[in-house]
């Protein structure tokens, strides 16, 4: 006869054992969706700086440069209003611009569970069949399924970190060289 005591303690055992596994699961779901929120951040700020960018240097071309030979004072302050403004697209582009991995795992990744099944750029150059039976391993086995989560946000996490270094740099970029160019434009107006 089983006792009553048993049966709670075995019924408190299993709804603790799920507990976890939920909190797990909502702790990745969370946390790459904020991983994701982030990227998208970063892509639209790197939108709008190339944009802006695009724009002085649209006018620069346009309308400064034509006005140069008139007043050669404003050659050095428009050369760099344009370093400026080429310097911070290239810092954005390369917020932006994503890396490719090679697109295939090896056997050996699998059986050592160090591959990211999760992420694309390590299995898009692959048949369907050889992914599906690495990921029917992965599902089969939680260590290797905690492993993928823990290593694809880890892999969002450092690009997360190489987009908005980019990004700092950029805007500082920016942000330093417009105050030097208003400087200069100032000094050759008045040098006039």
């Amino acid at each position: 006869m089983v006792k009553n005591t048993d049966i709670s303690d075995w019924k408190a055992r299993k709804v603790m054992s799920k507990r976890p596994e939920r909190g797990i699961e909502t702790m990745f779901r969370i946390t790459s969706n904020n991983h994701q929120r982030l990227s998208d951040m970063a892509d639209n700020k790197a939108h709008i700086m190339i944009t802006a960018n695009s724009i002085i240097i649209s006018v620069m071309l346009s309308i400064l440069l034509r006005k140069l030979e008139d007043n050669p004072t404003f050659i050095i302050p428009t050369l760099i209003l344009l370093a400026v403004c080429v310097s911070c697209m290239v810092f954005s582009i390369l917020a932006t611009r994503p890396s490719m991995p090679k697109g295939v795992f090896s056997p050996q990744q699998i059986e050592s569970q160090e591959v990211n099944l999760l992420f694309f750029g390590n299995f898009f150059k692959m048949d369907f069949d050889t992914y599906s039976n690495a990921m029917q391993m992965m599902m089969n086995n939680r260590e290797f399924l905690y492993g993928n989560l823990i290593r694809d946000i880890y892999a969002q996490g450092t690009v997360l970190g190489k987009k908005y270094k980019h990004l700092r740099a950029a805007y500082s970029t920016f942000m330093f060289g417009i105050i030097a160019a208003v400087i200069a434009f100032l000094i050759a107006a008045i040098n006039v």
